[in-house]
């Protein structure tokens, strides 16, 4: 493995020849999406027999990768340098696509964000297992099964195709991806299915001096729980989704309880400043901790300074069915802030993500139900929340109007 990334390292630097097969993990860029898009890069280099270089490329600029806690332990574990990874700041994957230069592979997520639409055209490949949003395509094989984890799949691809590649160092890696994204294979959390089970047990089996089972997961879990010394914008970047449309939305998952998030100093100006630096127009934040006997304790909150708009998100996500959230509501210190107990503990972002993609696509129906020159945008959060006397400070003004006028017409046609 290393002897690959150093190579990879290598041709990037010299950008020379026919171009890149990339292998690009998600945005979020987390322990699971990190592993896949190394390890399936590696099976791809052995086997594909083709004359682009194969790297595995992290959707994430490399200053941000720090805050991946988790992986950064893994690595360490691993003897693997940090710099011997590829970041999404340095590779411009838009340049190589319109030199006819690029083939583009998708693991652990299976749709492009609309900011990188421009690239669908150089997708040849998607292994992933979340929700189906990709179109079919005779052009591009796509794999999606509903599994724990990608490396489920990965490792299932590996041990198929090419299993002498699969030394202790990348079991190793397979084997804690599993691990974690499963919550340490408990039936309680929801998550692992047989092809996990199965999966581990083979790696298992294969290589007999792997951590044990217990004490990997117990270390991994405490080094993504870490948040010590991080700011607010540190915590949001660490495990964060964005949606991209009308409206721009993150969904940031937070290793901490909602109680203590809401506590920490000047949280709105931070919030506000977030969302003015990367444009978003609001926030969902999901909590995640642990009681004393282990079981998850999830919450909601979401950020906006438009009632109109942080009331119709609410509301859609009480009354959503495919998953009940189970949304109980709790007292919010800050008035921008909707926040709940979340009933469903098994429902992670990985469900939470097309609630709210469903929601603004409900909301961009309504509120431009054909008409081009009706501008249903309502000013961003950022930019409003720091002027004073804005129009969404008080309630009132157009852009609520227009917000509260959709959510009417969801509740009346029986989707709210």
């Amino acid at each position: 493995m290393e002897a690959f990334l150093k190579s990879c390292c290598r041709a990037v630097k010299e950008n020379q020849g026919s171009g890149f097969h990339v292998v690009l993990g998600n945005e979020a860029c987390d322990l699971d999406s990190m592993v896949c898009a190394l390890t399936y890069a590696y099976l791809l280099s052995q086997t594909s027999g083709e004359d682009r270089q194969v790297i595995p490329l992290l959707n994430i600029r490399q200053v941000e990768f720090p805050l991946r806690s988790d992986s950064v332990f893994l690595l360490q574990k691993l003897h693997l340098s940090s710099d011997l990874l590829l970041f999404r700041d340095q590779l411009d994957l838009q340049d190589l696509n319109r030199a006819g230069r690029l083939r583009l592979t998708l693991v652990d997520h299976n749709v492009l964000p609309s900011s990188d639409s421009d690239l669908e055209g150089a997708v040849v490949q998607v292994i992933d297992h979340h929700l189906l949003e990709r179109r079919p395509s005779p052009t591009c094989p796509v794999t999606v099964e509903m599994v724990g984890s990608c490396a489920t799949l990965v490792t299932e691809r590996i041990i198929k195709e090419a299993p002498q590649i699969l030394d202790l160092q990348v079991a190793h890696m397979l084997y804690a991806a599993v691990l974690l994204d499963c919550v340490n294979m408990s039936p309680s959390a929801g998550k692992v299915t047989p092809q996990d089970s199965a999966v581990c047990a083979e790696l298992q089996l294969r290589f007999p001096d792997l951590p044990k089972r217990e004490d990997l997961f117990q270390r991994l879990q405490d080094a993504k729980f870490s948040v010590s010394g991080l700011s607010t914008e540190q915590m949001l970047m660490k495990d964060m989704k964005a949606v991209t449309g009308s409206l721009n939305v993150a969904i940031s998952v937070l290793y901490i309880t909602l109680q203590d998030f809401l506590h920490r100093a000047e949280l709105e100006a931070e919030l506000s400043a977030f969302c003015l630096k990367f444009g978003f127009d609001f926030l969902v934040l999901m909590t995640i901790s642990f009681s004393e006997s282990q079981q998850p304790i999830r919450e909601l909150a979401v950020f906006s300074h438009s009632h109109a708009c942080r009331q119709q998100v609410a509301v859609y996500l009480e009354q959503a069915r495919s998953p009940a959230l189970m949304l109980c509501p709790i007292r919010s210190p800050h008035p921008h802030i909707s926040a709940y107990q979340q009933g469903n503990t098994l429902a992670s972002r990985k469900k939470l993500l097309p609630l709210v993609k469903d929601y603004l696509s409900e909301r961009d129906r309504v509120c431009f139900h054909g008409d081009e020159e009706e501008e249903s945008r309502f000013p961003p959060t950022p930019m409003n929340s720091l002027v004073d006397g804005c129009p969404l400070d008080g309630g009132g003004g157009a852009a609520e109007a227009q917000c509260s006028g959709a959510a009417g017409q969801l509740q009346q046609d029986g989707r709210l």
